[in-house]
């Protein structure tokens, strides 16, 4: 089993935290997991629904997709560190559904030093950004463009950087087609971290 030990970030400090005001409205905060010395972070956007309401990262349905492309990529979660670059819930509530709101570059950096603890803490060798809003909480830019990155690994601050789809990009898709190439891309991406994690190109 891979290590475990505290958390670099835990919920009852994200709860407290008053750095912007998305706690206001969330549930709680919600703190990374996983492996405390993982050699692969994944790093989302914000938690979800269900995130919020569960207090773990990737428990919804994106988080569900998310596992099953892990697995095509030969990937355990047990041994990966899983967080997100904001750590609650922004949404606008649509009569009684909480609809999801990208977080603003405000709240990026507001959060950022809890990203900071936990990459300091684990010191994954190798980062994967499902975003383009987690590629840029990670190198701390205010404007990525995912195409760009998607095929190239990033160094950054000793760490190769990674860039993916979200994998609620891949659930937003209205065709099958569509859908199937968001999953695979994401697919291709894992294998690619998981190959740099090995020391491999």
């Amino acid at each position: 089993m891979p290590e475990r030990r505290k958390p670099p970030v835990s919920r009852a400090e994200l709860n407290e935290c008053r750095r912007c005001p998305l706690w206001r409205n969330a549930t709680q905060g919600v703190p990374g997991a996983g492996a405390s010395h993982a050699r692969i972070m994944l790093v989302g956007e914000q938690p979800g629904s269900q995130e919020d309401l569960q207090g773990s990262p990737f428990v919804g349905p994106a988080g569900h997709l998310l596992d099953d492309a892990l697995e095509q990529a030969g990937l355990d979660r047990d041994k990966l560190f899983m967080t997100n670059a904001v750590k609650h819930f922004k949404f606008e509530l649509r009569g009684k559904r909480r609809l999801h709101k990208s977080p603003g570059q405000l709240e990026i950096e507001a959060c950022h030093l809890w990203l900071e603890r936990e990459l300091k803490q684990v010191d994954p060798r190798i980062i994967v950004a499902l975003g383009a809003t987690a590629a840029r909480a990670v190198l701390g830019r205010k404007s990525v463009t995912l195409g760009t990155m998607m095929d190239t690994p990033v160094e950054h601050e000793g760490r190769l950087v990674v860039a993916t789809y979200h994998p609620s990009f891949a659930l937003r898709q209205r065709s099958d087609d569509a859908r199937a190439a968001a999953f695979d891309r994401i697919v291709r991406s894992l294998r690619a971290a998981a190959r740099l994690a090995r020391g491999e190109s």
